[in-house]
């Protein structure tokens, strides 16, 4: 049990002590290296499964190209709009919306974002997004699990204090208010990183197993997802707005991942079966 008191394990897991390097007058920062990595492995797994689906490989780049801007600017969005009080109000500047590279991005608005934009790419394309999506769940998943360390090396969004032989050790600037005590805490960017590995492999498994098409797979992704979510959210310690007791992302999570499971039972029921169509002229018009 953590009593009211200050503790540091030589064990813990170190943070970073640099997230920015500079070659010359240009910044790199970890937070967008790693972000630039996680889209780069996610191409590459969507495009092989794409391609051994039946869909055409030129498809998968030209979607990216409208899929990812819309959803780094999706997940900015939903972020601001979540947590306003970090860049409006008293002692705020707005401007500090824009700065992406210092973290915080949220996942719905990336993948509501990043299912518009990958539909206008699928359509200009004249390909069908449902086999798409469902070849990119997995990759996504990965992606996801890489991109979380940007929050490491941010030293951000961790959870609660905790004297674990895994603990994540925090620098005295980055603890929030009540917490300036405390210098190790759960890594939540870990939890999320390992859940989101476990759920790609899950995924692959039940998309062999069961044949998943129509939108399932990235479907059941949304669904494993959220559960995980859920307990890493309800860990983290940084200021968050609350609807009804709970984080946002908390009840967004149980919404979303409801949502997600309706579509898998009514499409499994409606259109059983793999993808057999990829084209949009394919499609029979009534």
């Amino acid at each position: 049990m953590i009593g009211e008191r200050a503790f540091s394990l030589p064990g813990a897991i170190p943070s970073p002590s640099e997230s920015v390097w500079y070659l010359g007058p240009v910044p790199f920062r970890a937070y967008a290296l790693i972000l630039v990595a996680a889209i780069i492995v996610a191409y590459i797994i969507t495009n092989r499964r794409y391609v051994k689906r039946g869909g055409p490989s030129n498809a998968t780049l030209d979607i990216a190209f409208w899929a990812v801007p819309f959803g780094i600017i999706g997940g900015r969005v939903y972020h601001v709009l979540t947590d306003y009080q970090l860049y409006f109000g008293p002692g705020r500047d707005p401007l500090d919306a824009l700065k992406i590279w210092q973290g915080g991005l949220g996942i719905w608005g990336a993948i509501a974002f990043g299912a518009l934009g990958a539909w206008v790419g699928a359509r200009r394309c004249g390909v069908t997004l449902p086999p798409f999506a469902d070849a990119l769940a997995p990759g996504l998943a990965v992606a996801q699990a890489i991109g979380r360390w940007g929050n490491w090396a941010n030293q951000e969004l961790f959870g609660r204090p905790t004297d674990l032989p895994w603990a994540l050790a925090i620098d005295a600037r980055n603890r929030p208010t009540g917490f300036e005590s405390f210098d190790t805490f759960h890594p939540t960017f870990l939890y999320e990183s390992l859940w989101c590995l476990g759920v790609a492999i899950f995924i692959v498994w039940a998309d062999r197993r069961f044949k998943l098409g129509h939108g399932r797979a990235f479907a059941l992704y949304v669904f494993t997802y959220c559960l995980g979510r859920i307990w890493v959210e309800a860990l983290r310690i940084d200021p968050a707005n609350t609807v009804f007791g709970l984080r946002i992302n908390v009840l967004t999570a149980a919404l979303v991942g409801l949502g997600a499971l309706a579509f898998i039972l009514i499409s499994a029921k409606l259109r059983p079966g793999p993808d057999t169509v990829f084209f949009r002229e394919q499609v029979k018009r009534p």
